[in-house]
């Protein structure tokens, strides 16, 4: 699947934002296997739930997600 994202960053807090589909605002990242996927979300932050967060994007399309640092 490809993804486009976009992230904003705070002193605090990581808000990435994952869509399936091009828009004007996002930046195109890669085309990614299922597997692919998940362990780029591991590089995100350890203890996410990457197989939770692949249906929800492979569902509904786009994924968001706040991160602490």
């Amino acid at each position: 699947m490809k993804i486009w994202i976009l992230q904003t960053e705070t002193p605090t807090h990581k808000i990435v934002r994952f869509n399936c589909e091009e828009h004007s605002d996002l930046i195109y990242l890669d085309e990614f296997t299922d597997d692919a996927f998940k362990e780029y979300l591991q590089t995100l932050q350890a203890d996410i739930d990457a197989d939770k967060n692949l249906k929800l994007i492979k569902y509904y399309g786009y994924l968001h997600l706040l991160l602490k640092k």
